[in-house]
């Protein structure tokens, strides 16, 4: 993120395509835990490239985790690192070749690549910076043409870990696709111990949101005190779900709910090659009833999604599969 907020997409794209040409060689370099593992990575040669810290660039931003604006910008960040790195996938093999499953598998890879290319036009643009939407279907465009011209040398490219401590260790103040779980937390040591994990990106947020100086210093004193920021003085009452997280308070209320991060997961789906490791946080106090709702909303949203790419298929300009014209 550059000085004036917005992401720089030169830089991030820059970012994909170097991390995944050094998965790309660590395949060749890796041992695997059974013949038939080993086997199938080089034959198929499936990375796993994801980011960190999505929540905190979401609040960066003053969107809250749990609204439509923040999953379109979410999907726009994840369709354009997934769309790199295709794109640098097929760059690879245009020199080394693509992977040795690719001859038998090449028409319906490439009506894959085509799908995650025309979903990209189904994100909400209104709530995503120009250049940043443009760049997104820029790549895509870039990956599918590339990839019809030279294969790719990767069968799968993406795939979001929950980065856990490592995500901490790279000072980011949330894991992998997560909202934070708390302004203010705690993490159990092995060993022993306790380590106290406070937000560092909150003051940034408010400055962004206009807040004077003295302002934001009463407000970061309060959430040191309260360990929250519900009900802080000064605080704007639109601005109080930028900092919703996954648990709330000791001694307030306010969560995100558990269909938010369902809601998330469905936005970013699309622009992944592989799965998500992502906690759906809820209440204590859920019922069986309620869990089982999380789990037919996420069937749904999966029937959604399908219904819409059908119709999205309709209205996107088709792009040939030929080498000539590609």
């Amino acid at each position: 993120v550059g000085e004036d907020g917005e992401l720089d997409i030169e830089a991030f794209r820059a970012a994909a395509r170097t991390v995944i040409t050094a998965q790309e060689i660590l395949v060749d370099n890796a041992s695997y835990p059974t013949p038939a593992i080993d086997r199938n990575s080089h034959d198929y040669r499936p990375l796993g490239l994801g980011y960190a810290n999505l929540g905190v660039l979401l609040m960066d931003r003053g969107l809250p985790y749990d609204s439509d604006a923040g999953r379109a910008y979410a999907a726009a960040v994840t369709a354009l690192m997934h769309g790199e790195a295709y794109a640098q996938s097929a760059r690879v093999s245009a020199s080394m070749g693509p992977f040795a499953g690719y001859e038998n598998n090449a028409e319906p890879m490439l009506r894959v690549i085509d799908k995650h290319r025309k979903h990209s036009h189904m994100v909400d643009s209104s709530a995503v910076p120009d250049g940043l939407m443009q760049a997104v279907h820029d790549v895509w465009d870039e990956a599918y043409a590339l990839g019809a011209q030279h294969g790719y040398r990767n069968s799968q490219v993406t795939v979001l870990a929950p980065t856990g401590t490592i995500g901490f260790m790279m000072d980011c103040d949330t894991t992998g696709i997560e909202p934070d779980i708390a302004l203010v937390k705690y993490k159990k040591l092995v060993g022993g111990g306790v380590m106290k994990i406070v937000n560092q990106s909150v003051p940034r947020v408010l400055e962004r949101q206009g807040y004077e100086a003295a302002e934001i210093e009463e407000i970061i004193r309060y959430i040191d005190e309260k360990e929250m920021i519900e009900g802080a003085p000064h605080l704007k009452n639109e601005h109080v779900a930028i900092f919703d997280c996954a648990f709330p308070p000791r001694d307030g209320k306010r969560s995100i709910h558990y269909m938010g991060h369902i809601k998330m997961m469905a936005a970013v789906q699309p622009f992944l090659s592989g799965a998500i490791s992502k906690t759906v946080n809820m209440p204590t106090d859920a019922t069986p009833d309620e869990i089982g709702t999380a789990y037919l909303e996420s069937w749904k949203l999966g029937l959604k999604a399908v219904a819409v790419y059908r119709d999205g298929c309709k209205r996107s300009q088709p792009l040939s599969t030929s080498k000539e014209e590609a």
